[in-house]
Formats: C-alpha cells, structure tokens, sequence
C-alpha cells in the first residue's frame, strides 16, 4: 500500500517516544500489505475498526494511540488523517 504522510506519524512520535516503535511496526507492515477489503486489514491488526467512509481506526500502543486513516482500496493508498494519544482522540470527530 502507498501511505500518504509518513511524516504525520513521524512528527507525532517525536513528541511522544514510546509510540515510535509501535507506529513503525504498523507502518512497515501496511506498507507491505496489498489489502483489498476490511477482512484483509483484520488479519494484520486484530483491534482495526471501520467507522464508515473508507475510514479505519487502529489502536496503537496497547490503545494509548490511535490513528486514523483513509484507506482506498482500489488504488492502493492509505491517507493518515489523524494521529495522537486516546484522549485527543475522543475530541474529534472522526
């Protein structure tokens, strides 16, 4: 899968150090992965969940973290739309 921005989730772990290695495992893995459904995504990361329009939700950290991305399955791409601790989490609206 093609991600689009690494630099979210690296700008993100700067700040917050013991989220680097949890992210990067989550992204070297999409980045190899060639989903083409929500069940795909299942067999990678048990907790995903799918919040409607093409939006995925993945608990990071032992769900210290969250990230929330844009996955388009027929192109191939993932879009990083948030990442951040559980509590800014609640405040938006995903």
């Amino acid at each position: 899968m093609n991600i689009v921005s690494h630099k979210r989730i690296l700008e993100f772990y700067e700040e917050h150090n013991d989220a680097k290695v949890p992210l990067e495992n989550w992204y070297q893995t999409a980045k190899k992965a060639k989903w083409k459904c929500f069940a795909d995504i299942k067999k990678d990361f048990v907790s995903v969940d799918s919040v409607g329009s093409q939006r995925y939700i993945f608990n990071i950290k032992g769900n210290d973290c969250r990230l929330v991305v844009v996955i388009q399955f027929v192109h191939g791409y993932i879009f990083v739309r948030f990442v951040g601790t559980h509590t800014a989490y609640d405040k938006i609206d995903c």
